[in-house]
């Protein structure tokens, strides 16, 4: 049985690459969009198994339009495509439901393993910074540390905030609302005794927190 795709990337070259590269596997390319309006418009005309998504797109951040797909195609899995192995897009991308992220420069064989495990609803099929940071997100265990002052939910929070969420995408991965994730920021940096997010996140990168 065939994984239906649908491609979004705003680069013809990329389309049609991936196109030739998916030649003769089980993956059939339904539908192509070089921006996220079109991305969500086919989407919801095609209703693909998997949507392959880049994270920049020319009408604004790839994240946001996967917000839109998870949203309006909630059955259709989103993976993310991008050039880069960042952190923060990562975990912004696991914040906001994506199933897996995919380098651009991945191999055929790496490509098809990702797709057809994020339309069978499986964990993220690879072993470095997707499964990592999605894992360190969700870690709620006490942390032995004397001078780490914090609960194991504000912990998790500012795990979220070391690795460039905003409140809405930290409301989203942990689901609590908004203002209780303001809340839990301003009570870590008034715990830790520091001013903003930038020193927050330095000082759980120094702690060993992410």
């Amino acid at each position: 049985m065939s994984i239906r795709m649908l491609v979004c990337d705003d680069h013809e070259v990329i389309r049609t690459g991936l196109a030739s590269l998916l030649t003769g596997s089980d993956i059939e390319i339904v539908g192509e969009a070089a921006t996220g309006k079109d991305a969500v418009r086919l989407a919801q005309k095609d209703k693909p198994d998997v949507i392959l998504l880049d994270i920049r797109m020319p009408d604004g951040d790839g994240l946001s339009t996967l917000e839109k797909l998870r949203a309006k195609v909630p059955e259709s899995k989103v993976v993310m495509l991008s050039t880069y192995d960042n952190p923060t897009y990562i975990a912004r991308a696991v914040a906001l439901g994506a199933a897996d992220y995919v380098l651009k420069g991945s191999n055929r064989e790496a490509l098809i393993a990702t797709i057809t495990a994020a339309a069978a609803g499986e964990s993220p099929s690879r072993s470095g910074e997707l499964k990592r940071i999605a894992s360190a997100m969700q870690v709620r265990q006490a942390v032995d540390d004397d001078d780490v002052p914090l609960t194991q939910r504000e912990t998790q929070v500012l795990r979220h905030v070391a690795l460039g969420l905003s409140n809405r995408e930290i409301g989203c991965s942990l689901e609590i609302s908004v203002e209780t994730v303001k809340e839990h920021v301003q009570n870590i940096l008034r715990k830790i005794a520091v001013s903003d997010r930038t020193q927050a996140a330095v000082w759980a990168v120094r702690k060993g927190l992410v």
